[in-house]
């Protein structure tokens, strides 16, 4: 009867080829092998050249030969961490932080190769957040710019008047021009691993007319109203990324709105939350694109939206 091997055996014997000792648990001990090998396999050979009547120089090239062989065999895998350590070190470098090192070992280089690994893993993600937080300012700045600058064009050119709710309209948006930079410059925070939230108490009224007001810079003919059931409903979170995801979502569905269209904005409490919705009269989201709408910047195709 033919018996199979254990699924992990074939792994293991190939860990041992390669790295024969690896189970080892310190390099202290890897080297006194080394030498107990090479002292052994060369006592070995002159006993056995002393027996079979060989010269003892003879003797001695053959030792020399098998020693060297022995300790090549047995040293794979000392140094070869350290080598794919300097690799991926230099593609870190030229900014590819995917390199891992293959740690097998629970030696002093097989725990330096894991830590090696976690530093990867961690500059991998830090710049991964990086370059999410840049994508993500320049595309919050995109509509904000936009408007402003179809506002003051129309200022100037003499097309509209000063009138002191638009002025007040234009200078939040400037404020939060100004927010938006600062989070673009305060990498450092990055470290940490998130953007830190500034959770507090805040009243939901104020913070959905400020996003109304906002998009009605650039609404057209696109009718935009909030329905409160309670005017004096307050929420616990960070108001200005409530504000932010509030204002793109608003974006996207004034933008798929049909002319002369509906937008509304409505916010209850229910179980303890607080829950926005916003209704539009666009053709809705297909099918297709149902599963990716969370996924950052996906837009789907524009002879559908």
């Amino acid at each position: 009867m033919k018996r199979r091997l254990p699924a992990g055996v074939p792994e293991a014997l190939r860990q041992v080829q390669e790295r024969p000792l690896s189970p080892l648990p310190t390099l202290k001990f890897k080297f006194a092998t080394l030498l107990s090998a090479a002292v052994g396999v060369t006592i070995v050979i002159f006993w056995a050249g002393d027996h079979l009547g060989i010269w003892p120089s003879i003797s001695a090239v053959l030792a020399g030969t098998a020693a060297l062989v022995c300790v090549r065999f047995l040293a794979r895998g000392v140094t070869s961490p350290l080598r794919e350590m300097s690799e991926a070190a230099d593609a870190m470098a030229r900014g590819d932080y995917s390199r891992r090192v293959s740690a097998t070992s629970t030696d002093e280089v097989g725990r330096l190769a894991r830590a090696f690994n976690r530093m990867a893993s961690e500059l991998d993600e830090t710049d991964r957040v990086r370059r999410d937080l840049v994508a993500n300012v320049s595309h919050e700045l995109r509509t904000p710019i936009t408007a402003l600058q179809a506002r003051l064009e129309n200022l100037v050119d003499g097309v509209e008047e000063p009138e002191p709710e638009l002025l007040l309209t234009m200078l939040r948006q400037t404020e939060r021009l100004g927010r938006l930079v600062s989070q673009l410059l305060d990498l450092s925070r990055l470290e940490s691993g998130s953007i830190p939230l500034d959770r507090q108490e805040f009243q939901v009224a104020p913070l959905l007319d400020h996003a109304v007001r906002e998009q009605a810079l650039q609404v057209g003919d696109v009718e935009v109203s909030v329905v409160l059931d309670d005017p004096s409903l307050t929420a616990d979170g960070d108001p200005e990324r409530v504000h932010q995801v509030l204002a793109n979502l608003l974006e996207n569905a004034v933008r798929h709105s049909p002319a002369g269209g509906k937008v509304e904005v409505t916010a209850r409490r229910s179980a303890g939350n607080v829950v926005f919705e916003i209704s539009d009269e666009g053709p809705g989201i297909a099918a297709v694109d149902e599963e990716r709408i969370f996924e950052r910047f996906y837009r789907a195709d524009a002879a559908r939206s």
